[in-house]
């Protein structure tokens, strides 16, 4: 199962590691970018190095994006992570420097840039997985802040990911660590769009993401009626709550039992 959860924790600060992985997140982003401070990076890197040895394969490092000083340090400090995670992704080339840098490595393309989301579907076709920066993209647009702003860029890595075959995007952070139901409507607008992993900057944020992106009991319930409808059935036609049972309503139920943990 794709990760659901991906908590993020400062690369500099190894007394947080194992918190975050008792906190139940699907994984563990090791963050060598924006949690560290220039003068840090080398300890940071130190540090990510020491974990990943313990082989755990929920670890995935952020590094800092090519233009950086500190991006070929950074890919070396990140072999030996089940994943790595690329920020302002733009070319697809970059995608395949990272691969080569870290055999055995999944490659995550963070999208933050307008040239990124141009360039979703090259991503999508180099990537194991899309994450949309939300926050990032919105400055570099200078969006108002209303959520609409960010619809087309979120529908766009949706459309690019399905297409390329690979796991559905990876939405935001919501930075508002207390606020339940800005939490809540990041996750609907999400879904809306066919995301199923969130970014998460606390531990608590991560229980929380898991059971919003999980099926509701009505979801469930009405799945489990339709795919025992259409067993009993035989395969000739049926209608679950007045509504007839074809193949596209069959598939949407075994896609939301599916997505049960």
């Amino acid at each position: 199962m794709d990760p659901r959860s991906y908590l993020f924790v400062p690369g500099d600060r190894p007394e947080r590691f194992a918190k975050a992985l008792a906190s139940g997140a699907d994984a563990v982003v090791l963050d060598l970018e924006d949690a560290v401070a220039p003068e840090r990076k080398a300890l940071a890197r130190d540090a990510v190095r020491a974990q990943l040895a313990d082989g755990d394969p929920r670890l995935v490092v952020r590094i800092n994006d090519e233009s950086t000083a500190w991006f070929a340090d950074d890919l070396a400090a990140a072999r030996g992570a089940a994943a790595v995670l690329l920020p302002k992704a733009e070319r697809a080339e970059t995608l395949q420097r990272v691969r080569e840098a870290c055999p055995g490595a999944q490659v995550l393309a963070l999208i933050e840039t307008a040239r990124g989301v141009l360039a979703a579907e090259a991503l999508a076709q180099a990537a194991q997985r899309l994450v949309f920066g939300t926050i990032d993209f919105a400055l570099d647009l200078d969006l108002s802040g209303d959520p609409l702003g960010l619809d087309y860029a979120a529908s766009r890595l949706a459309l690019a990911s399905r297409a390329a075959g690979i796991a559905a995007p990876v939405a935001g952070v919501t930075a508002a660590l207390d606020d339940d139901a800005a939490l809540r409507a990041d996750v609907a607008r999400a879904r809306a769009h066919g995301y199923t992993a969130k970014l998460c900057i606390h531990p608590r944020q991560v229980a929380r993401v898991h059971e919003l992106l999980a099926p509701s009991p009505a979801e469930i319930d009405w799945a489990r009626r339709v795919i025992a409808a259409s067993d009993a059935s035989g395969g000739a036609a049926v209608q679950v709550d007045g509504r007839m049972v074809d193949k596209p309503i069959l598939l949407r139920a075994q896609r939301l039992l599916a997505r049960l943990p």
